[in-house]
């Protein structure tokens, strides 16, 4: 219950326009701003009584029209007392002023905020005569101008008819520089149609357009009846000022008004000071140059217009103005002198420019003619064309790049193709702005074919499966052999980006088996692959193509020097890790290989790496990426798995990240993310295990999120890591803040995992009950292993899966395999083999298999589980969905159940909401890694890290 008897009121207005309302009691004590929005608009509905008023520490905020309805219309409660400081008492004055002004539309827009380059408005000098001299506060206009701001945002009626008067008067949308310099507030309120006009006539100029290849235009200057358009009255040259006004044919009564005529030329000279051939008595030109008829149609008429003056141009013109520009490359299939029909991507093809410019066609020589010609407007076939200084640079800039080039490359050509479709696709062009050059490909039949290949894989022809495979393909598997194969004939590298699952390993086994039937290369093929699935790579081949030769380049004992080379001089392919390209540069790179593959090829997507630029650096007639997930966290990783591909096609990496990273990653530009889909298109196959084309008829994948709390002891545990950050954080420097941050996030997650990680402790770490996590673990295992099915669990940590063994063994689930980093390739094999091995009793294989995220989380396949635990979340979906895939794929006949862990009221619960949000950078080529976390405030990130005490020992 409001409980102030008396108010002493005092009201400033911001910087911000907003007004600040202040009030003390009886006592002089300052009333609270929410007790003094509830007693000043006690009666006001729009802001719900006073309780959606924002409020600051000092008092009240009121927006402009707040502010006006409170002076204005505010009823006040008869058992409070009122008392205004002498700013209020003005404030309140201004305000009544404001609200009769605009309930008799006695104000008018302003000249100033419109040259400014926004809306705005001022009182009229008769409504501001009721003000004593002097007394009428500065900002008056302004708080006029906010008001109907806000009006405008407020009130669908008030918008409307702001528009429709705005339709009708079009020079109301022109602003800022748009306006003209020397147009003066009277003449610019007529032509907005804000002041009458009472001239019975308009002066007018028209352009006539020079006829039979002459150099001259004509300029006409006439009088327009206003009452009845069609009459016009020419005025000649020598009439053009008042001592020949006697003998101008005009009606009689005009001449009363001869001196606005007088003030409309002298108007047309400050715009266009070239038209007057004598300093005192002007005598217009009756004939224009090229160059100023050019000028007059392109920025003079504009400003004539916005001036008041009637302007006529040639039926043309708009269209001329429009058309837009195209620069064409007319590309043959083969370099001067050489009849070779194959297109590779290394191949030179001739190619000459053309420009084109609507309907006209100009071949480089024309061109160059018309530039030493030096005209802007240009008549060829009875056409009109404009020639812009903006549209000259860039066709030069263009033949000056291709200058001394001997052809332009296959690559360049779909480069150049790619662009002309993103351009197709862009947003028209502002109505007053030079359409943009676009580049046009004009190619021979081949070509075409080709790029339509590349545009639509589907009319790739099909390879038929090569007899050496042991085996049966799917449809979509053959249709990508055939693509990878394809892709090679022409020296594209190529990106097979499939869903986890869907087979990239046999296809690639069937390309290698085509190579090998063409019978045409010399040295093998090398695959690059991450150390954990060297094996699986070892076995497939034995298993789907026995008739490859193979060799293993890993091990202490593997061939150096001059004996790599030997070794390898008899295979089909070398099999090698990510690690040995660095360690190993010097073998690797003594050949140049028939093919060169990366799978999971986002092992080079860091391009700063001595690995990735160690693997750039290989030399190779063809170069394949397999990967399910081309982008994990960044756009620059697209990048380096396309420069891997093509080199140079992206351009560097610094020119992608200005043009593309930043503006995608910082402000989420989505006509950026459909440019740059726009450009890799043609070397990245994707398919989905969803897609009805595909028709894997798998299974079904179930995803449920299973909540915990933390134990009093991981809840004290937590709290105490996060203040210890915080009391670090306020003296450290920026790099060791984002370290402090990452380290912290680090801990937090082992501590939800069990508190033994954090303490190194691992004395009582057999402890279940330490961590509700692990409780839960154990009794979902529990459940799984009553229905005789087998489990995955995935974990970032080693700890954690060394606890897990034991743990788990101790209970009598045992032998639980552990795969993680440091296991050497002979056990991962056999561990691997054993687990997927139906014929082993369980003893002996294994129901329980534990991976380190890093190290199993790609290239395995384990179809003998159908149950997936995420124990710690990795935060990136791509990333755990990689994980989930080495279950959910084919050969997987039982439907799929995928855990994820989360502790509740933790920084897991936060990040969960977050990632639920977030859209998939690798659905749409967009995000950030987590060190965002590192560049947020110390408020936002309390905000992030705090406990919410709810969840702490809930269930205890």
């Amino acid at each position: 219950m409001n409980t102030v008897a008396e108010i002493l009121l005092h009201a400033e207005r911001q910087p911000d326009g907003q007004f600040l309302f202040v009030g003390t009691n009886q006592q002089g004590e300052r009333i609270p701003p929410e007790e003094l929005a509830a007693v000043l608009f006690a009666w006001d509905e729009p802001s719900y009584y006073g309780t959606f008023l924002a409020t600051a520490e000092a008092g009240l905020l009121l927006s402009p029209s707040e502010a006006l309805r409170f002076w204005t219309d505010s009823v006040r409660l008869e058992y409070v007392t009122y008392r205004e400081s002498a700013a209020c008492a003005a404030m309140r004055s201004t305000a009544q002023l404001i609200r009769q002004a605009l309930a008799s539309g006695d104000f008018l827009p302003n000249l100033s905020d419109w040259k400014k380059g926004h809306e705005g408005w001022r009182l009229s000098d008769a409504s501001k005569a009721a003000f004593p001299p002097g007394e009428l506060p500065a900002y008056a206009d302004a708080w006029l101008s906010e008001t109907i701001a806000d009006m405008l945002e407020q009130s669908q009626e008030v918008r409307q008819a702001w528009k429709s008067l705005q339709q009708h008067y079009p020079g109301l949308h022109v602003m800022g520089d748009d306006l003209s310099p020397h147009l003066q507030e009277p003449e610019w309120l007529r032509t907005i149609g804000w002041l009458p006009d009472l001239c019975p006539f308009r002066t007018c100029l028209q352009l006539v357009e020079a006829h039979h290849g002459a150099d001259d235009w004509f300029l006409q200057v006439s009088l327009q009846d206003r009452e009845q358009p069609e009459r016009l009255y020419v005025l000649e040259a020598g009439l053009l000022h008042d001592t020949e006004l006697a003998t101008a044919a005009i009606p009689h009564s005009w001449r009363t008004y001869w001196g606005r005529f007088l003030h409309d030329l002298q108007t047309c000279e400050e715009i266009l000071p070239w038209l007057s051939t004598q300093e005192r008595h002007p005598v217009y030109l009756a004939r224009l140059t090229n160059e100023q008829a050019w000028s007059f149609l392109t920025t003079g008429s504009l400003q004539l217009v916005q001036s008041g003056i009637h302007v006529f141009l040639p039926v043309w013109w708009e269209q001329a103005k429009r058309a837009k520009p195209r620069l064409i490359a007319k590309v043959g299939t083969s370099v001067r002198g050489s009849r070779q029909s194959f297109i590779g991507i290394s191949q030179l093809m001739e190619f000459e420019w053309k420009l084109a410019v609507g309907d006209v066609q100009l071949g480089e020589a024309e061109f160059q003619q018309l530039l030493e010609q030096k005209k802007r407007l240009l008549q060829i076939n009875g056409q009109w064309i404009q020639l812009t200084p903006d549209l000259l640079w860039q066709v030069q800039e263009a033949i000056k790049k291709s200058r001394g080039k001997q052809g332009v490359s296959l690559l360049d050509l779909i480069k150049m193709n790619r662009s002309t479709i993103i351009e197709a696709d862009d947003e028209g062009f502002e109505e007053d702005d030079m359409p943009p050059l676009s580049i046009e490909l004009e190619m021979g039949k081949q070509l075409q074919e080709l790029f339509h290949q590349l545009a639509e894989t589907k009319h790739i022809p099909m390879l038929p499966q090569p007899e050496a495979l042991k085996g049966t393909l799917r449809r979509y598997q053959q249709e990508g052999s055939s693509w990878l194969f394809f892709m090679r004939r022409y020296g594209l590298g190529a990106c097979l980006a499939d869903d986890m699952g869907l087979g990239k390993t046999v296809q690639f086994i069937t390309y290698l088996l085509h190579l090998k039937q063409q019978g045409n290369t010399s040295t093998p093929s090398l695959l690059i692959c991450p150390t954990s699935v060297i094996g699986n790579w070892q076995k497939e081949l034995e298993r789907f193509a026995p008739s490859l030769r193979v060799h293993i380049h890993y091990g202490g004992t593997r061939p150096r020097k001059e004996d790599f080379v030997q070794a390898v001089k008899d295979v089909d392919v070398v099999i090698t890790t990510y690690t040995l390209t660095h360690l190993d540069e010097a073998e690797l790179s003594s050949l140049t290989w028939a093919t060169l593959c990366l799978d999971e090829a986002q092992n080079i997507k860091n391009p700063s790496t001595k690995q990735a630029t160690a693997v750039r650096q290989l030399q190779a007639l063809h170069r394949i990426a397999m990967t399910g997930t081309p982008i994990e966290n960044r756009l620059s990783e697209l990048w380096s798995i396309f420069d891997f591909l093509n080199p140079g096609y992206l351009g560097s990496l610094r020119e992608f990240t200005v043009q593309y990273v930043l503006p995608v990653e910082r402000d989420n530009q989505q006509q950026l993310v459909k440019q740059v889909q726009q450009l890799i298109q043609p070397f990245l196959l994707r398919r989905v295990k969803t897609d009805p084309s595909i028709q894997l008829d798998l299974p079904e994948k179930l995803e449920q999120k299973v909540y915990v709390p933390l134990t009093a002891e991981q809840g004290a545990l937590y709290e105490t890591t996060i203040q210890n950050m915080f009391s670090r954080l306020e003296d450290s420097s920026p790099m060791a803040r984002r370290g402090l941050i990452l380290t912290t996030l680090t801990r937090l997650k082992q501590l939800c995992d069990h508190p033994a990680l954090i303490q190194k402790d691992f004395s009582q770490a057999n402890d279940a009950s330490r961590s509700h996590k692990l409780e839960r673990v154990l009794e979902l295992i529990g459940e799984i292993r009553q229905k005789g099915e087998r489990c995955l669990i995935f974990t970032q940590y080693i700890e954690m899966g060394h606890l897990l063994q034991h743990i788990l063994e101790r209970e009598g689930y045992g032998p639980v395999l552990f795969l993680h980093g440091s296991t050497p390739k002979e056990k991962r094999d056999e561990m691997i083999a054993r687990f997927q091995d139906p014929t082993l009793p369980d003893e002996s294989r294994g129901a329980v298999f534990i991976l380190s995220l890093r190290a199993g989380g790609t290239g395995l396949t384990l179809t003998e589980a159908n149950h997936v635990i995420h124990i710690d979340r990795w935060w990136n979906p791509a990333v755990e969905n990689q994980a989930t895939d080495r279950v959910y794929r084919i050969g997987q006949e039982r439907n799929v159940q995928v855990y994820k862990f989360i502790a509740l009221g933790t920084i897991e619960e936060r990040i969960d909401e977050m990632m639920e949000r977030k859209t998939s950078l690798s659905q749409q080529i967009v995000g950030s890694s987590e060190k965002w976390i590192t560049e947020l405030s110390a408020s936002e990130l309390q905000e992030l890290f705090k406990l919410r005490h709810d969840w702490v020992n809930a269930k205890e």
